[in-house]
């Protein structure tokens, strides 16, 4: 494999949203790429919450500047993607409440909306409104919250999400194997025992990252921090334009279409690599959610899903060539972020590979 700037091929190795979305980007630049993927449970991607809103975030610095300029980058991604023939990826503008019983805990919130709305070019009217006005907006919502909406937010559904990039991605050439990659010692990628000829390589497995990059010796700052999600149903409700729910806290509600009202999520680091719903993580998550919206309680079970996020150490994802070895490139640990910043830093990372002068 060789480090040459402009790869003519490229293999990216994981097909969640960070492999996916760099795959699309580097495609419809011509390069030939390939997408291997070993079908883990737990991906992230598959139960991630879809929840389109940073501004509110309580992280700041470079973190904050590019959560935000991801959120704004959907707009093109989506045309883009329009472009290849691919018109759904299950993401609507819908708004989002920020809401909590304690006015000064909002205020806070309503200061760091204001101070990041000048430069959000897809946030929208940002306003206060009282526990009447929120609840009209989501009905499930207890009483005597205090609540700020903001218009521009928005959701995406993980799975379409995916699916669509990976779709692009074939539409502008791009092959998909499946099965388990490893990086040799001699940074040559092999499925069971058989090299994969590249030009450069993308490992964005992930919280498998690591996994994939052992036999190379390297390792990059990322573990597995388990999500438990529960998507609930509220029959014969029109649950599709309603807003996420943000309590300023870990947990959040968010509503998609066929009435389906999504709950979460646990972060339990330390979970390795555990994909099991369990009974702690599912009361967790139902309380949290009937604690802010017991307009739920009714509301049907239909099922949990587990992700296992990659957790970055910092709070920056590992983005770029890996140190020490030319050619091999990592897009991996975006935490709970990755369906908001996962397009646009693979759009970023696809420019870097080309040689494209970005840093």
């Amino acid at each position: 494999m060789s480090g040459a700037v402009a790869p003519s091929s490229v293999l990216v190795i994981g097909s969640g949203v960070a492999g996916a979305a760099t795959a699309f980007a580097l495609a419809r630049r011509g390069v030939a790429v390939t997408v291997a993927d070993a079908g883990l449970t737990g991906r992230a991607t598959d139960a991630g919450a879809g929840i389109i809103q940073p501004w509110s975030s309580v992280a700041g610095g470079d973190f904050s500047e590019l959560y935000c300029a991801s959120a704004d980058y959907y707009p093109e991604l989506i045309e883009r993607l329009a472009e290849a023939g691919i018109d759904d990826i299950g993401f609507r503008r819908t708004g989002a409440l920020i809401v909590n019983r304690d006015e000064a805990v909002v205020d806070a919130a309503e200061a760091r909306v204001a101070e990041r709305a000048p430069q959000a070019r897809t946030i929208g009217e940002v306003r206060r409104i009282d526990a009447a006005a929120a609840r009209e907006l989501f009905p499930p919502l207890g009483d005597g919250f205090h609540a700020l909406h903001i218009a521009g937010g928005a959701r995406v559904d993980g799975r379409a999400l995916r699916a669509g990039l990976l779709a692009g991605a074939e539409a502008h050439g791009a092959q998909r194997i499946d099965g388990t990659v490893f990086v040799g010692a001699d940074g040559v990628p092999r499925i069971e025992e058989r090299e994969l000829r590249t030009d450069a390589l993308v490992v964005a497995a992930g919280a498998w990252t690591n996994r994939v990059l052992d036999r190379l010796g390297a390792r990059v700052p990322v573990e597995p921090q388990r999500g438990q999600i529960t998507h609930l149903r509220l029959d014969g409700v029109d649950t599709r334009d309603w807003p996420s729910v943000h309590p300023v806290a870990p947990h959040y509600l968010v509503a998609f279409d066929d009435s389906r009202v999504v709950v979460g999520a646990t972060r339990e680091t330390g979970s390795g690599f555990d994909a099991r719903v369990t009974a702690a993580g599912q009361q967790q998550v139902l309380a949290d959610a009937l604690s802010v919206a017991p307009g739920l309680a009714d509301a049907t079970v239909i099922e949990t899903r587990v992700g296992l996020r990659p957790l970055p150490e910092g709070e920056l994802p590992s983005v770029g060539e890996l140190e020490g070895h030319p050619g091999v490139y990592v897009n991996a640990g975006f935490g709970a972020a990755g369906l908001t910043m996962g397009p646009l830093v693979g759009d970023l990372l696809a420019e870097q590979i080309v040689g494209a002068g970005i840093a």
